[in-house]
């Protein structure tokens, strides 16, 4: 999934909010730092809520932030972040699905080219959590 990030600069780096998912701050000394620790902030906080039995919070399209008066102060700036959260969604289950021939070689095609997939399972639980969760 996508998470909007608002980012401030401030004298010793970078502060982030997740407007999407309620408490989860963040803040880095570099840029790249501030992406990297608030991806790890959102899924130890998405994390959390999944273990107290609650929803995982689905992110907004950036444009939604953007448009927030609280958002619009001239030292502010967004940036997105992937945050993988599949491994929360519960243990794999196997299951049947049926499939035209010409889709699965197509499927197959794009995973052989886009090993961030791993597998043709990989592929679909991908799309489907992308579709559902966004």
């Amino acid at each position: 999934m996508y998470y909007p990030l608002v980012l401030q600069q401030v004298s010793d780096g970078y502060v982030v909010l997740v407007p999407d998912v309620a408490g989860c701050y963040s803040a880095g000394d570099t840029f790249a730092e501030a992406l990297a620790n608030a991806k790890q902030a959102i899924e130890f906080h998405v994390e959390s809520l999944v273990e107290d039995g609650e929803e995982i919070p689905k992110p907004a399209d950036i444009a939604v932030h953007q448009q927030n008066p609280e958002y619009q102060q001239a030292d502010l700036f967004f940036a997105i972040v992937e945050v993988d959260l599949t491994h929360l969604l519960g243990k794999a289950e196997k299951i049947n699905v049926s499939l035209p021939t010409r889709l699965i070689r197509k499927i197959d095609d794009y995973v052989a080219s886009h090993p961030e997939y791993k597998s043709r399972s990989g592929f679909l639980a991908k799309v489907a959590t992308d579709k559902i969760f966004a």
